[in-house]
């Protein structure tokens, strides 16, 4: 006699259960857009659709219901503001500024080039976008003063890095949102400093390693910089963006920093604008999406014309990205992914070590994808373990923030293909084998400095 098998334990068999479909689908975004030219977001969104309503049983609404709206009308705010910056000649102003700083202390060179892309990232720029902007001065003065090519370089991209979670930042306001979302410790003063101090460390240790200390003493003439172009159509891998300025982009009104150019009054006014954003958004806790829209909107006002273009040099490949990404991930929590890949690793059963595992989780795909996404998707896979209290929260997304971060010195990264894109007077595969080699380094040991720094000691 053929016995049967019981119905109900086929179709359990046949059945794949939403937290791996979830993961599955996960898995093939990041590949799929690191190795198309296809946005992340989009494809986040089209997953967050198909997966939520056939897998998880989402409806529509319910899905837009995780749409991180106030996340994106912070991003849209500051990039708006950054590239009315840019356009009015006022980034240009502070970098002619700083470079003035430099007078004839050739040493002092790369430290105003870090300060200078650190401030630009700290006030709204996307790091890419601020690496196109100061890599092209520096490489030249690099190439005028001897100064190593990868140590100029590497000071612009871990400038950028070290400014790039201010409270007001693109990285910064990303990683604190979904930090106070998921009820954990905030501190987004420690992860501003701890970014900027981590990768400060960095920077002299190259300074010294990289022939900085040759430099020390050495003082050249004052001269101008020869005429340089600032990168074009600056394009964030892994965002599918069509070429096309980003935020900080050229425009045809472009000022160039080594011109001097007298003090305008929409500058001034610009410079007093961004004081008024983080005076308003860091003291009195207005909501920073809706103060800098409205900053940005005042100075539009000063000069429309010039800035009608402003709009188009909103981040938007990166907004989709990041609006995607949290659309699906909110998706991913629903079907309870977050807490089933959590309690896997709280499996591990030493915090210590589950820290670390997502350190380095975070440091090898970012070094190949999209930072802002894979800073994301790191500490929500951490905050189940982080809810026991065994250890410090703020110490985590500290350190798997610049875990995820410091890698984009790689030459895959869009940093690192700017630096090595605009380097002058040097031998490119051999430059590109020296960024490959110092990106393999920060890869290995970056992640775990960053848990050693903030994790292990539980100061934070």
């Amino acid at each position: 006699m053929t016995r049967w098998a019981d119905p109900v334990s086929v179709d359990r068999k046949a059945t794949v259960s939403p937290e791996i479909v979830t993961i599955l689908a996960l898995v093939a975004i990041f590949a799929i857009a690191t190795f198309l030219p296809i946005n992340m977001g989009a494809l986040a969104f089209v997953a967050a659709f198909v997966v939520g309503t056939l897998s998880v049983g989402l409806t529509t609404d319910e899905i837009i219901g995780g749409f991180p709206a106030g996340l994106v009308l912070t991003l849209i705010g500051v990039t708006y503001l950054f590239a009315i910056a840019q356009n009015n000649g006022t980034v240009d102003l502070l970098v002619r500024g700083a470079v003035r700083l430099v007078g004839g202390h050739v040493a002092a060179i790369p430290w105003i080039m870090f300060l200078v892309t650190a401030v630009l990232t700290a006030i709204g720029a996307l790091s890419p976008a601020a690496v196109a902007i100061i890599a092209p001065i520096a490489l030249t003065f690099a190439a005028r003063h001897g100064i190593s090519p990868l140590l100029m370089g590497m000071m612009v991209i871990h400038g950028a890095q070290g400014g790039g979670f201010s409270p007001i930042s693109v990285y910064g306001v990303t990683v604190n949102t979904i930090v106070e979302d998921e009820g954990l410790p905030s501190s987004p003063l420690a992860v501003f400093l701890g970014a900027l101090f981590f990768n400060l460390a960095i920077a002299l240790v190259l300074f010294f390693v990289l022939g900085g200390r040759q430099l020390i003493g050495r003082k050249v003439a004052a001269e101008p910089l020869a005429h340089t172009e600032h990168a074009h159509g600056t394009v964030v891998r892994g965002h599918g963006a069509a070429p096309g300025p980003a935020v900080g982009g050229d425009d045809d009104e472009h000022v160039h920093p080594d011109v001097p150019q007298p003090v305008r009054f929409e500058q001034v006014v610009t410079l007093i604008g961004l004081v008024v954003v983080a005076v308003l958004a860091l003291v009195f806790d207005l909501d920073i999406g809706f103060v800098a829209i409205t900053v940005a909107v005042v100075l539009a006002l000063f000069s429309a014309q010039q800035h009608k273009g402003a709009v188009t040099q909103i981040s938007w490949s990166t907004i989709l990205l990041i609006a995607g990404v949290l659309t699906f991930v909110f998706v991913l929590q629903e079907a309870g992914t977050i807490d089933y890949v959590g309690d896997a690793v709280i499996g591990l059963g030493v915090p210590l070590v589950i820290a670390l595992l997502l350190a380095y989780i975070g440091g090898v795909v970012s070094a190949f994808a999209s930072s802002t996404a894979i800073i994301g998707v790191a500490i929500l896979l951490a905050v189940p373990f982080l809810e026991s209290g065994a250890i410090s929260a703020v110490g985590v997304v500290v350190a798997l923030s610049v875990a995820s971060t410091i890698v984009d010195v790689s030459p895959f990264s869009t940093n690192g293909a700017l630096v090595l894109a605009n380097a002058q007077d040097v031998d490119r595969d051999r430059f590109y084998k020296q960024i490959l080699a110092y990106s393999a380094i920060v890869v290995a040991a970056g992640p775990f400095l960053a848990w050693l720094v903030f994790v292990v000691p539980g100061w934070l």
